[in-house]
C-alpha cells in the first residue's frame, strides 16, 4: 500500500506540474582568441573579426616554438635541497606560456531562468565579462569556479557576448601549467527555485553486504520561506529504481534538504568493480516541478587502521598509486577525456589503482573517468601557501583565496567514490616555520566542515622539521615524500602508527636509452641529455622503485606509494635542468611524454597486476662496437625465475631474493655478453616448471614502418582519438632502436592529424606538424575524429624506407 501511494503521488505532482527545465550548454566552437593585452576587448560591440579562431578548451603556449628563454630562470629550488641559485633552463618545458590572452564568444539563454556560468578550470588570474561588466574574478588557474549572471544576461533571448581575460605571469610555476582556456566553459540554465552548483551531498553511514544507508543533502536555493517536495530515486548501476523517497519540508537558515535512504544488497565501488548509482531528485514547489538534479555516487567503505593501513569495503590494500600533472604531453594542457581515458587504460594494465593529482585541483574528466574506470584518489589543490616557491606564485593569492579554492573543490568533489583521501598541500615551506601547523589545520578544518568523510594528508618532505615541529603528528595521514629511510622513525614516533607514501621513487629514464655501467647512481649526467632506461637513476633526494616495492611489501603500517610520476610531463627536466638545454619535460615517467611505456612499466606491472603474465626483456641488442663485452640483461616478470640464452648458451638461471632491494624483484645478469643475434628467456613457476619465453634479436637494416592503433573505431563526435605507434623495424619486423630518423605524416579523410611525440626530453621537433624524428626507432601519431561517419587514413613516409599506412574507422554511436 505504502508503494502505491507513493506512486500516486508521483503521478499527481508530474499533472500539476510544467517540466522544470535544467539545461546545460558547453561552448565549445565559435570561440575568438588573441594572444596579447587587447583594449576594450571585454566590450560587447569589439570587431573581434581578425582574431584567430578556436575550439575550446584551448592551450594558446603548446604550439611553441620551445626557446630556452621562454623560461629562463635564476634560482635556487629549496625543495630539491638547493641552497644556492643557479641558472636554470626548461623548467616550465621552454614554452611560451608567459601572457596575457583574450577569448571571446556568444551564447544565448532561456528566457526568465536563472543563468550561472561554470569554468572547469583558466590558467590563470581570469577576468570574465558579459555584454561588457565584469561578473567575477577567479585567481587559481587549476580550479573551477561558477559565476551567477542572471542579472547581466539579455532576458529577450539575445546573443550574449562572453569575454575571458587571462594571464600568465613569469615564474608563476615550477612546471608547464599550459595556458588559456584548457578546460571546459558551460552555461547553466535553471529556473529561479533550484540546485546550485555542486549543492547536493552523498555519504554513505552503514555500508554491509546486506544493506547500504545512504544519506542525501541537497542546498535549494530561491524557495524563500515556502514548502517544498524533494522526491529522490535512487538507480543501481543498472538503472534500476532501487530505493524511493518523497519529503516535504522548508530551507530553514540555509541549511540543506535532508534524505535518507536504504539499499539492499549494494553493489560495492572498487577498483576491481566501480559500481556507481545515481540520485535523481526533482524539486517541486506548489506543485510545480521547477528542478530535477542528477548526483552520481558510489557506495563503498574506508577505513585507516593504525599499525595495520587501509581498507576499502573491509578488505585490506596497499595503494598503487602514481602522481601525475595534468598535461596531457603533446596535446599540453588542453583537457581531452579520450586522451585520459588513454593514459588511465595503460595505467589499469599496469596494475595501477590510485591517482594523486599532483598538485593541483584536476579537471573534471579526470575524476569522472576515475570512478568509471576503477582508480583511487587523492585530490591536492596546492604546491604553495603563504611561503613562496616561485616569485609570482599562489602564495600571493594564499590569504584572501585558499578557504574558497578549498571549497570549491571539496564541494565538486565530495560525492565522487573514486576519491579517498584529501591532500592539502606539496612540500610547502610553511611545514618547517614554527607556526606552520596553524596554516595546515586551517586547511584540515575546512575539509573536515566540507567533507568529514575522508581523511586529510600532505606530502612532507622535510622528515626532521614535521617530526619535531608537530606538523606532521596533526595530520589525519601523515605522507612523506621520499626519504624512504625515515619510514620507521616517522612509524616510530608519530601518534597515527601509519605512513603513506604520498610520492615516491624519482628514478629518472629515457625509453630504450641504456648507459654502461648499469649501476645504481643519483644524478647521473651525460652529454646527451638522456637517463639511463635500467632503471637505476635517480635524483639526490629520491631512490630506485624497488626500496618503495619492499616497504609495501613489508610493513602493514605503510599505505603503499603514489610514484612520481605515472607520465612524463612538460617541465622540471631534473637532471638536467641547471642550465642543460635542450631538456624540457621530465623523465620522472614510468610512460614517456609520446604514451610509449619504458622499461620501468614493466617492473612495477611484473608486482602490481596479480592477473597478468609479465616476461619483459631489456636492454636492446643492438650494441655495435660492444662485441665481446658484459652487457647486462635484465628481467622484470611475474614469474619467481628464469634462464637467459644468448644465441643458444646458456647464462644461468636466476631467482628473486631479498639479498638487495634489485634482486627482490628483478632478474639481472650483469655480465652477459654481447654478440648479435638472439636473446631467450625462459619463465619458471614456483615448482620449477618451464611455463613462458620471451626472445629480442639483434635488428638489421632499417627496412620499413609499422604502426599500430590505439583504437580502430572512433566516434564520430569531433573529439575522440586513437594513439598511433610507429615503429621502424628492418625486414623481419624487429625494432631498429637507434633509428631517429624524421618521419612524416599525411592524414585525410573523416578525422585529422591532432600532435605527435617521440618520447626525447631533448626533441625540440613542433608536436602539432605532420613529422618528427623518431626516439629509439619509434614515435605515436594522435588522430582525432571528425564529426561525420568515414574513415581516417594515416601514411607514414621516411626517407629510405617503405612507407607504412593505417586506416580508422570514424562512426556514429
Amino acid at each position: 500500500m505504502k508503494n502505491s501511494l507513493l506512486s500516486f503521488s508521483l503521478c499527481f505532482l508530474t499533472f500539476l506540474s510544467a517540466y522544470g527545465q535544467r539545461s546545460e550548454q558547453t561552448l565549445e566552437k565559435n570561440w575568438k582568441f588573441m594572444k596579447g593585452d587587447v583594449a576594450d576587448a571585454q566590450s560587447a560591440t569589439f570587431n573581434d573579426t581578425q582574431w584567430e579562431k578556436v575550439r575550446v578548451p584551448h592551450d594558446w603556449a603548446i604550439y611553441g616554438p620551445f626557446d630556452r628563454n621562454n623560461d629562463l630562470q635564476r634560482v635556487a629550488v629549496t625543495q630539491n635541497l638547493e641552497t644556492e641559485a643557479s641558472v636554470k633552463t626548461g623548467r616550465t618545458g621552454g614554452l611560451p606560456y608567459v601572457g596575457t590572452g583574450w577569448y571571446r564568444t556568444t551564447f544565448k539563454t532561456p528566457q526568465g531562468k536563472h543563468t550561472t556560468l561554470v569554468f572547469d578550470g583558466a590558467m590563470s588570474e581570469a577576468r570574465v565579462y558579459v555584454n561588457g561588466k565584469e561578473v567575477c574574478f577567479w585567481p587559481y588557474g587549476y580550479n573551477s569556479f561558477y559565476c551567477d549572471v542572471t542579472d547581466v544576461v539579455y532576458a529577450d533571448g539575445k546573443e550574449n557576448m562572453l569575454a575571458v581575460r587571462l594571464e600568465n605571469k613569469p615564474q608563476s610555476s615550477r612546471w608547464y601549467p599550459g595556458a588559456g582556456l584548457y578546460r571546459n566553459v558551460h552555461v547553466l540554465s535553471t529556473d529561479k527555485i533550484h540546485v546550485p552548483v555542486w549543492g547536493t551531498q552523498i555519504t554513505t553511514p552503514h555500508v554491509g553486504k546486506d544493506f547500504a544507508s545512504v544519506c542525501l543533502r541537497t542546498q535549494i536555493e530561491g524557495a524563500g520561506t515556502k514548502e517544498l517536495t524533494v522526491v529522490t530515486d535512487i538507480l543501481s548501476p543498472e538503472g534500476k529504481v532501487v530505493a524511493s523517497k518523497e519529503n516535504k519540508g522548508y530551507i530553514n537558515h540555509g541549511q540543506p534538504f535532508t534524505q535518507n535512504f536504504l539499499v539492499s544488497n549494494p553493489s560495492l565501488w572498487s577498483p576491481e568493480s566501480p559500481a556507481l548509482y545515481q540520485a535523481v531528485s526533482k524539486i517541486y514547489c506548489e506543485g510545480k516541478l521547477t528542478d530535477t538534479y542528477t548526483t552520481r555516487f558510489g557506495i563503498r567503505s574506508i577505513e585507516f587502521v593504525a599499525d595495520k593501513g587501509f581498507y576499502l569495503n573491509g578488505q585490506h590494500r596497499k595503494f598503487q598509486g602514481v602522481c601525475n600533472h595534468h598535461d596531457l604531453g603533446p596535446l599540453g594542457a588542453a583537457v581531452n577525456k579520450s586522451a585520459l581515458r588513454h593514459q588511465l587504460s595503460l595505467l589499469k594494465d599496469m596494475g595501477c589503482d590510485a591517482i594523486r593529482t599532483a598538485h593541483n585541483m584536476p579537471a573534471p574528466e579526470l575524476v569522472e573517468l576515475c570512478d568509471e574506470m576503477g582508480f583511487m584518489m587523492m585530490i591536492e589543490p596546492f604546491d604553495e601557501w603563504d611561503i613562496a616557491k616561485c616569485e609570482n606564485g599562489y602564495h600571493r593569492y594564499f590569504q584572501e583565496w585558499a578557504e574558497k579554492d578549498m571549497v570549491n573543490m571539496l564541494r565538486h568533489y565530495r560525492n565522487n567514490p573514486s576519491v579517498i583521501m584529501w591532500s592539502i598541500g606539496n612540500e610547502v615551506p610553511t611545514q618547517c616555520s614554527p607556526e606552520g601547523y596553524q596554516v595546515a589545520k586551517f586547511l584540515q578544518d575546512i575539509c573536515h566542515r566540507e567533507d568529514p568523510t575522508r581523511p586529510v594528508t600532505c606530502g612532507m618532505d622535510q622528515v626532521s622539521c614535521v617530526l619535531d615541529n608537530g606538523f606532521a603528528a596533526m595530520i589525519d595521514i601523515p605522507g612523506l615524500n621520499y626519504r624512504a629511510h625515515r619510514y620507521q622513525e616517522a612509524y616510530d614516533r608519530l601518534p597515527q602508527n601509519l605512513i603513506l607514501g604520498s610520492e615516491t621513487s624519482s628514478t629518472v629514464s629515457s625509453r630504450g636509452v641504456y648507459k654502461l655501467p648499469a649501476v645504481r647512481k643519483a644524478d647521473a649526467l651525460y652529454e646527451d641529455h638522456q637517463s639511463s632506461s635500467y632503471d637505476l637513476e635517480y635524483c639526490a633526494w629520491s631512490n630506485i622503485p624497488d626500496i618503495d616495492l619492499a616497504l609495501a611489501e613489508d610493513h602493514d603500517w605503510t599505505l603503499g606509494q603514489f610514484v612520481w610520476t605515472g607520465f612524463d610531463y612538460l617541465g622540471e627536466p631534473s637532471p638536467y635542468d641547471t642550465d642543460a638545454w635542450p631538456n624540457h619535460s621530465s623523465m620522472f615517467g614510468i610512460i614517456d611524454l609520446a604514451s610509449i611505456p619504458k622499461d620501468r612499466y614493466y617492473l612495477y606491472r611484473s608486482v602490481w597486476n596479480k592477473n597478468a603474465e609479465t616476461l619483459h626483456i631489456l636492454p636492446h641488442w643492438n650494441w655495435e662496437g660492444h662485441e665481446g663485452t658484459e652487457v647486462p640483461v635484465f628481467v622484470y616478470t611475474s614469474y619467481p625465475s628464469a634462464e637467459l640464452f644468448i644465441n643458444g648458451k646458456s647464462f644461468g638461471k636466476q631467482t628473486k631474493h631479498g639479498e638487495t632491494p634489485e634482486n627482490r624483484f628483478r632478474l639481472m645478469w650483469p655480465h652477459a655478453i654481447y654478440e648479435p643475434g638472439e636473446v631467450k628467456v625462459v619463465a619458471y613457476n614456483e615448482s620449477g616448471k618451464a611455463v613462458a619465453e620471451k626472445t629480442i634479436h639483434t635488428a638489421g637494416k632499417a627496412h620499413h614502418i609499422e604502426l599500430s592503433a590505439s583504437r580502430s573505431t572512433l566516434n564520430a563526435d569531433g573529439k575522440d582519438l586513437t594513439y598511433v605507434t610507429l615503429r621502424v623495424v628492418d625486414k623481419e619486423g624487429n625494432l631498429c632502436p637507434n633509428d631517429n630518423r624524421l618521419l612524416q605524416f599525411k592524414v585525410k579523410g573523416a578525422g585529422r592529424f591532432l600532435a605527435s611525440a617521440n618520447g626525447d626530453p631533448t626533441c625540440l621537433d613542433a608536436f602539432h606538424l605532420p613529422q618528427m624524428h623518431a626516439f629509439g626507432g619509434m614515435l605515436t601519431v594522435i588522430l582525432e575524429s571528425g564529426e561525420q561517419p568515414g574513415q581516417i587514413e594515416l601514411s607514414v613516409h621516411g626517407k629510405g624506407l617503405k612507407s607504412g599506412k593505417i586506416s580508422i574507422t570514424v562512426q556514429k554511436k
